[in-house]
């Protein structure tokens, strides 16, 4: 196995097309065609991270943060980073981030928190725009259910629950090929009228090359017609946060001794408690000051993230409780979800769970 099969079964639940723009993700040191010892999953990079890996003989860490986060213009060793980026490098070791690629996944960072928190009936808190495209082509009407079940076998026609989605509008089609044409119907020359159908259906952008290779390759003529657009529809199952339902309501202090037992959490720093039980709770896992207003669009009773300042705690305006549990601990099992996913995928394979702690931050 190559380092290139473990990153495509990745980003079959984290494809990076989804990841924010200024994030730095993806393959960041080694070669993808590197024949892998051994995967070693955690949350950060650190140089005994990188110990613990050439320890445990894996070859490949793959790490929720970037440890390259912004561009290195000299890698002397003067900090950290650099002292990372050399010992990997020196010991052939390749690392590869996943992170707002998996914040933005229906099953990923916030999934898994709510599911350690118990809660049901999830959605995504901030859909994300622009990750719906569009495809319209035309094909002969005998060729048109073969070409539908084509795109749908890659992906092509799926919206939110459903499967096997297109709109299709009958219609009279005609061309006539050049001298250097060679036309599947018809002779080079001669104006041809066909009847054809006009074949539309959405996939997820990440989906565009495969969709547009299956057009080509199923499509009869020698020339395609298609054209393909981005759709501003929101995409229910893309985006970062969640927001989900306590089985039953329960008083704001009990719950947040729950998340505080669960989440594994030193201490919670949080906005005034408020009379009200907590039903509908919105999570975000790292710093997620800048999703107070979501949350509150929700209709959320309370709001777990990370990193708040001092002013924003007042944008909760006694419409919800903020809970800051730590940037850590939200993002914590987000390693503990890729082994069990990767070990599914690759059952007789080492991945392995780093037991390094790479939270900076201490209690007393």
């Amino acid at each position: 196995m190559q380092i290139k099969d473990v990153i495509s079964v990745i980003e079959t639940i984290a494809p990076l097309d989804y990841a924010e723009d200024f994030d730095n993700v993806g393959l960041l040191i080694g070669d993808k065609s590197t024949k892998v010892t051994g995967v070693l999953v955690t949350l950060d990079t650190l140089e005994n991270v990188v110990d613990e890996a050439i320890e445990k003989n894996c070859n490949l860490i793959v790490s929720f943060h970037p440890i390259i986060f912004r561009g290195l213009k000299k890698i002397t060793g003067k900090n950290y980073v650099e002292r990372i980026v050399i010992k990997a490098i020196k010991n052939n070791i390749a690392i590869y981030s996943i992170h707002t690629a998996l914040d933005n996944s229906f099953v990923g960072v916030n999934a898994k928190i709510c599911e350690v928190l118990g809660l049901e009936n999830t959605q995504v808190l901030i859909p994300q725009r622009s990750t719906i495209k569009k495809l319209t082509t035309y094909v002969p009407e005998s060729h048109a259910m073969a070409l539908r079940e084509a795109l749908f076998e890659v992906g092509g026609g799926s919206i939110g629950n459903y499967d096997n989605c297109s709109f299709n509008i009958a219609g009279m089609g005609t061309f006539n090929g050049n001298d250097q044409s060679n036309p599947v119907i018809g002779e080079k020359g001669q104006t041809q009228y066909v009847k054809e159908v006009q074949i539309n259906i959405t996939f997820e952008k990440h989906l565009e090359n495969k969709i547009l290779s299956t057009l080509l390759k199923a499509h009869p003529y020698e020339e395609v017609a298609y054209e393909i657009i981005t759709l501003e529809n929101k995409n229910q199952h893309i985006g970062i946060g969640m927001v989900g339902e306590l089985p039953v309501a329960q008083k704001a202090e009990k719950f947040l001794k729950t998340v505080k037992q669960r989440m594994n959490v030193g201490l919670i720093r949080h906005s005034r408690l408020l009379e009200k039980e907590i039903k509908k709770v919105a999570v975000l896992g790292g710093s997620g000051a800048f999703a107070i207003d979501n949350a509150i669009a929700s209709g959320a009773d309370l709001y777990i993230t990370a990193d708040v300042k001092y002013h924003e705690f007042y944008k909760a305006e006694n419409k919800l409780v903020i809970a800051d549990i730590g940037h850590y601990e939200t993002e914590q099992y987000t390693k503990n979800l890729l082994v069990d996913y990767l070990t599914k995928k690759f059952t007789n394979f080492a991945i392995v769970l780093s037991v390094c702690n790479t939270n900076p931050v201490k209690y007393l």
